[in-house]
């Protein structure tokens, strides 16, 4: 498993961080560690437009299909 050291962290991040690790029940260390793993599972935009288009190639949904099920969804909401 790889270290990572960040530097030149001002004392009111270091504070806030200390914080809110007490708060969890965390050390510091397991709370950052946390909140690199959480970030590291988010899709970026980019990566997301990406994911997307792979799924829309590999789809045989049309915009027609779209949009019969959009007009379909509107019709039964309709009173």
């Amino acid at each position: 498993m790889a270290t990572i050291h960040v530097r030149d962290v001002s004392d009111d991040i270091l504070t806030t961080l200390k914080v809110r690790a007490a708060r969890a029940g965390q050390s510091l260390q397991a709370y950052v560690h946390q909140l690199l793993a959480d970030e590291a599972s988010l899709l970026t935009p980019v990566e997301a437009a990406e994911e997307a288009r792979g799924i829309a190639a590999r789809s045989h949904v049309t915009a027609d299909d779209v949009i019969g099920v959009v007009e379909d969804l509107r019709e039964s909401r309709a009173w």
